[in-house]
């Protein structure tokens, strides 16, 4: 790829990430005010709660695949246009929850299908997204392009959290549904004149066959997962039971961190490989929630936010880079996918999990479960570093 060419990518890739910030803004101002919308409702606790945030994370896990069939198959053009149309169906739906006056039975059964859509939106846009991505940027620039796709989305929970939290408050749950049907159609005006990338041919294999090539990876970037899915459906609620101020900061300083590593860091996976880099990530979150777990004070906490959102910033980059080694180009966006649906796992299993644990143990119990399952991660990886050296030693002898 010539100098001219590599320029031209680079600037479209950034442009996908812009548009991907704007669309991804659909998840992130809902986030904080769902279990806030949710046990505001008589009866309504923290496991329920809990499952308003992961039901949208259970459909990404079950739309995965078909995400990353359609990726592979009409390109991630397609694929990505179509989520942020889903996007924006999913968050009007769930506007109408507080536009009518429904008992809070239905209600929470229409805001439950309204985040079943959000999930198969979010599938479609970020497998499509990678797709796209490394299409137009090529395989050796796959870390750059995972990079700056989980910028461009936690970038927006930096911003989505307060914004959404303001909009609560002064418009409630209603106007910040509504200004999260809007986001995608921005992000759909900025990807119009994005060209498609080339599709690839070639013999199909089964879901799970892929899946049985990735999952040790994938067990690990899953359990990193849960301490960012605690962090984003209890932090906000933790602070308010801890009587601290500025409860929107936690998610802030988590995608601060998130962000600013990324651009410090993002070159890395692809420079000194992934296996490194997600070790010391996975290290780093666990510090983050065992200070969350510890912390008297809202400093602390915040502390704690910032250090997991460092941690969690470059793992799945890392570990995507080596999933896509792996795999040939036809089967990328399923294998992505695939390796993205674990994730999702730990997104949609926390939420009632730590939700229950919360109940009986406080909402600080929550990042202690996270911050053992971030070593557990740790664990797993330097063991994937050690097969990976000893098989490179075996081919080099040979």
């Amino acid at each position: 790829m010539s100098a001219t060419t590599t320029e031209h990518g680079t600037s479209v890739l950034v442009r996908l990430s812009i548009a991907l910030f704007f669309s991804y803004m659909a998840v992130a101002l809902t986030l904080p005010v769902i279990p806030i919308f949710v046990t505001s409702w008589a009866g309504f606790g923290n496991m329920l709660a809990g499952l308003a945030v992961g039901i949208a994370f259970l459909s990404t896990i079950l739309t995965r695949n078909h995400a990353g069939i359609i990726s592979d198959r009409r390109g991630g053009r397609v694929c990505m246009k179509r989520g942020l149309w889903i996007y924006i169906v999913a968050n009007l739906l769930c506007a109408l929850t507080a536009l009518t006056s429904l008992s809070p039975p239905l209600a929470f059964g229409i805001l439950i299908i309204g985040r079943l859509l959000l999930g198969l939106g979010e599938s479609l846009t970020i497998v499509g997204m990678l797709g796209w991505g490394i299409g137009l940027m090529g395989q050796p620039r796959a870390g750059k392009v995972l990079a700056l796709t989980g910028m461009a989305m936690y970038g927006a929970f930096a911003a989505g959290a307060p914004v959404g939290l303001a909009l609560f408050h002064t418009t409630g749950f209603a106007g910040v549904m509504l200004v999260a049907a809007v986001m995608p159609a921005v992000g759909l005006a900025l990807v119009q004149s994005v060209p498609a990338a080339p599709i690839h041919n070639g013999q199909r294999l089964s879901f799970w066959r892929i899946i049985g090539s990735i999952w040790k990876p994938g067990a690990a970037v899953c359990l990193q997962g849960v301490g960012f899915a605690a962090l984003g459906a209890f932090m906000a609620l933790y602070f308010t039971h801890s009587h601290w101020p500025h409860p929107e900061l936690g998610l802030t300083c988590f995608g601060l961190a998130f962000v600013l590593v990324r651009v410090l860091c993002g070159h890395l996976p692809d420079r000194i490989g992934g296996y490194p880099v997600a070790i010391v990530s996975l290290l780093v979150e666990t510090t983050g929630q065992m200070l969350l777990w510890s912390a008297h004070t809202p400093w602390i906490a915040l502390l704690g936010a910032l250090l997991t959102g460092a941690g969690c910033s470059m793992v799945f980059p890392s570990l995507g880079v080596e999933v896509v080694h792996i795999v040939p180009p036809h089967l990328r966006g399923t294998a992505l996918g695939g390796f993205a649906a674990f994730q999702d796992l730990a997104y949609g299993a926390t939420g009632p999990v730590v939700g229950s644990v919360a109940d009986r143990a406080g909402y600080g119990s929550v990042f202690l479960v996270g911050g053992i399952c971030a070593a557990a991660g740790a664990l797993i990886t330097i063991r994937l570093a050690i097969e990976k050296r000893r098989h490179g030693s075996l081919h080099a002898s040979a």
